[in-house]
This record gives structure tokens, sequence and C-alpha cells, in this order.
């Protein structure tokens, strides 16, 4: 494995470590793809660096088990969003 990978790996590890942000996130502030810091976090970083790679795996197991609430919530921002939207009960449509 190339320095540079092992730089980036242990980086992207702390980096979620001490924001506790989503892969999502972090891949955006790496400049890398989602699967990259995934392949970084779960496969690389346990041979780097084992301890780190115990607690990037708790950060990742709780963030999969919130996803379906993340995704309820970004549900519920995109539609208050929608300038049709009125309410929880009440969806206008374009026409009227």
């Amino acid at each position: 494995m190339h320095d540079y990978i092992k730089e980036r790996t242990v980086k992207i590890g702390r980096c979620l470590v001490e924001t506790r942000n989503t892969v999502r996130t972090i891949a955006k502030e790496f400049g890398v793809s989602k699967s990259t810091v995934h392949k970084d976090l779960t496969e690389r970083l346990p041979e780097i660096n084992p301890d780190l790679a115990n607690q990037v795996k708790t950060i990742l197991e709780y963030h999969k088990s919130i996803r379906h609430l993340r995704g309820g919530e970004a549900t519920k921002i995109k539609y208050k969003k929608n300038r049709h939207y009125k309410g929880a009960d009440q969806l206008v449509s374009a026409k009227s």
C-alpha cells in the first residue's frame, strides 16, 4: 500500500472520530468518493491502526443504526422546501 493512501486513511479515521460526521460529508471534505472513504475505514484502517479502527467502527455502526431516521428527516425537509407544500396533511397541486 502506498504511503499517501496510509496517510489519507489515518487522517480520515481521525476526522471521523473527532467530528463524527457522515461518510458522505467526509468524502466531500477529502475530495474522494464515499466508496473510497468506506474502504479506507473498514478495510485499510484495521491493518494500519487497529485502535483507531475500533473507534471508527463504533461510530459507523451508530450511523448505520440511525440512517432510517436521517432519511425520514431528509424527506421532511425536502417537502418543506417545496413551494407547493402547505402542511403535513395538505398537498396543493401546481395547477391550483
